[in-house]
């Protein structure tokens, strides 16, 4: 007796692969799990009445329909909870897939002791996952950490769980993050100014350079007189800078804010802007007097 396959597919719509059946003409429900990993039974639709039939099945043995397996396509059935698993396997493997797209960057790090090295640096982060790059920056002509540093990590995953928390180096709790984007085409230049709200009027330049100092090198504080109740810091990093704007921080008990100290030339722009807008302004009401 000649070997007869029958047509098994996991959907209608897909090309069906032939399986084996036994020399009684039924198809054991282990020759279909061997091919479709889970499958519980079989199904077909009826060509007369165009509706989804059950293929019968005892003790593990399909039994063909009216005896005669025919040229139909069977479909096969998979536990509800099987085919949860399964849909929930494939959005697993997508978010995998995403995150294996998106790229780490170098973060920079905040706060860090003087006395940090690179290896320090490296040691401390190697437990959170595989590190690429480990930077101290240091003064050209003394060679003293400036209080910051970058690190880069071979997963994306890993960079997303360094940026969520604090680290505690070498005895300091330090800020972990990305770098604000670099400046576009219309702002060539970065500045290495921030702008210090809500500070009060005990609050000394002194102090305000200690407490910034712990950032990176501070190049120079003003606080305007009479007081105003802000004051200017001057990193010499840009990067500093810029990676403190948007924060509140705490100084002598109070809450201050860090927002970017607009470079001149922005300043300068945006008067020009408006004496331009004004001066047009001017020029339309006068044509509509006319």
């Amino acid at each position: 007796m000649a070997e007869l396959y029958i047509r098994v597919a996991e959907d209608e719509n897909e090309e069906p692969m032939e399986i084996p059946s036994e020399d009684d003409g039924t198809v054991l429900l282990s020759t279909v799990a061997a091919q479709f990993p889970g499958a519980c039974g079989l199904r077909y639709r009826n060509p007369v009445s165009q509706c989804m039939r059950g293929v019968r099945l005892v003790e593990g043995i399909l039994h063909a329909p009216e005896n005669d397996w025919g040229s139909l396509v069977y479909v096969v059935n998979y536990p509800k909870d099987n085919k949860r698993k399964m849909d929930e396997m494939d959005a697993a493997s997508a978010v995998k897939m995403k995150r294996s797209i998106e790229k780490t960057s170098d973060l920079i790090i905040l706060g860090l002791p003087w006395k940090t090295s690179e290896q320090d640096l490296k040691d401390y982060f190697a437990t959170f996952g595989e590190v690429i790059m480990v930077q101290v920056k240091r003064d050209v002509k003394t060679g003293n950490s400036k209080g910051f540093g970058f690190v880069r990590f071979t997963e994306y995953e890993t960079q997303s769980k360094v940026i969520s928390q604090r680290h505690m180096i070498d005895g300091r709790w330090c800020d972990c993050k990305l770098p604000n984007s670099k400046a576009g085409p219309d702002e060539p230049m970065r500045s290495r100014k921030i702008f210090v709200g809500r500070c009060t009027e005990d609050i000394t330049t002194d102090e305000l350079r200690q407490f910034f100092m712990q950032y990176g090198e501070v190049t120079d504080v003003f606080i305007p007189k009479p007081f105003r109740a802000f004051a200017f810091v001057t990193f010499a990093d840009d990067q500093v800078a810029s990676a403190l704007c948007g924060e509140d921080l705490i100084i002598k008990g109070v809450s201050v804010h860090i927002s970017n100290a607009e470079p001149k030339h922005n300043n300068s722009r945006q008067m020009m802007d408006r004496g331009a807008g004004a001066a047009m302004n001017i020029c339309i009401l006068s044509c509509c007097l006319i």
